[in-house]
């Protein structure tokens, strides 16, 4: 979703899955919140009946891999780094810091001014963005994550330069063990180490997204398989996940009080979206037909992520009512999908439009 060009041997100048991933990736995450007005009411859980639990554990389970599959492609695409630290920071600054703050402040100003709000509730929207996103922009939650990949790339690098095989798959090994993390917390709260005054236990530095930097690059040294290995081995590897992780969500949904509790199996570290993520990706890698359509889209997808909230809720407002729940989520994905392409599309002809949409 951030980077805009690559080399590679699919076409001499970019490299062609990529450009598919940050696509599709990009439409999942809009698709994910398309099906939130289904099962999110404020910050509670907000599910009306069985049914439309039932169609967002179909939909939503599915679609898991999105932020997973945008970590990969970045770390893919740049680790280990091959060019200056400070040059790395600079076009990350440019390209990615500075339209997320445009954002922010457009998501803290805009919605007060719509509802009416005092010069209080507005400043104080602006204030919040000091310490964090506020209650319009929490999909940007994302960028924050993203950002502190950015600060550690030139940490990693070098140990990626150097490390053996052997020894990235140990790293990985242990990830993946943490991958169980949540679900072993429900059987002990405190897990080797950690307590209350003590977050770090003993594989923290192990845990979290950095895991999927070092598989995407993993991957990129030392597996290039065959397309009909890559889908003998991806397709069951995504179902699997798929299938976990939608049961799990779907059996909890009347049994818990709460959405963390409820998102247990959506989270994007555990196991099972860990699955879905490297099926997807290892069948995907095996695209090598260049589409003009969706390079553009590409191109344009950090844009689309940053703008797609202000109108996916207008999206929903107009189809609500009007069809049934997966149709309604669908359309709600795909008509707001089109029209923030359309929108990015216009805004990268205005001068300076990388400061806005990267």
């Amino acid at each position: 979703m951030i980077e805009k060009t690559s080399c590679n041997v699919n076409d001499g100048q970019r490299i062609v899955f990529l450009d598919y991933l940050r696509a599709i990736a990009c439409f999942m995450v809009i698709m994910v919140h398309s099906c939130e007005f289904f099962f999110i009411d404020g910050d509670k859980i907000g599910i009306h009946n069985a049914e439309d639990g039932l169609w967002v554990s179909i939909i939503d389970s599915a679609l898991r891999p999105s932020v997973p599959l945008f970590v990969m492609a970045s770390a893919y695409l740049l680790l280990p780094l091959r060019q200056p630290t400070s040059t790395f920071f600079r076009r990350r600054f440019v390209r990615v810091v500075i339209p997320f703050v445009v954002w922010s402040m457009l998501y803290a100003i805009l919605p007060p001014l719509f509802a009416g709000m005092d010069i209080n509730a507005l400043t104080a929207s602006l204030l919040q963005l000091l310490t964090n996103f506020n209650a319009n922009s929490g999909h940007l939650w994302f960028i924050y994550m993203l950002i502190g990949l950015y600060l550690f790339m030139p940490v990693i690098s070098p140990w990626l330069e150097k490390v053996s095989r052997r020894g990235e798959e140990m790293f990985l090994c242990i990830w993946l063990f943490t991958s169980f993390w949540h679900y072993l917390k429900l059987l002990s709260p405190e897990l080797y180490g950690e307590c209350y005054w003590n977050e770090f236990h003993v594989f923290w530095y192990f845990s979290g997204f950095v895991g999927y930097m070092v598989l995407a690059h993993y991957i990129r040294t030392y597996i290039d398989w065959s397309l009909s290995k890559s889908l003998s081995i991806g397709i069951p590897l995504y179902i699997v996940g798929y299938l976990i992780t939608a049961r799990i969500w779907y059996c909890r949904m009347f049994t818990v009080e709460t959405l963390q509790q409820l998102e247990l199996s959506w989270r994007f570290c555990n196991i099972n979206v860990i699955m879905m993520t490297t099926g997807l990706f290892i069948m995907m890698k095996q695209i090598i037909k260049p589409s003009r359509f969706i390079r553009e889209v590409s191109r344009l997808s950090y844009g689309i992520y940053l703008m797609h909230i202000f109108v996916l809720g207008a999206a929903y407002w107009l189809l609500m009512g009007t069809v049934n729940t997966p149709i309604t989520i669908l359309l709600t994905g795909f008509v707001t999908f089109g029209f923030c392409c359309i929108l990015t599309r216009f805004a990268s002809y205005l001068p300076h439009s990388k400061y806005l949409i990267g």
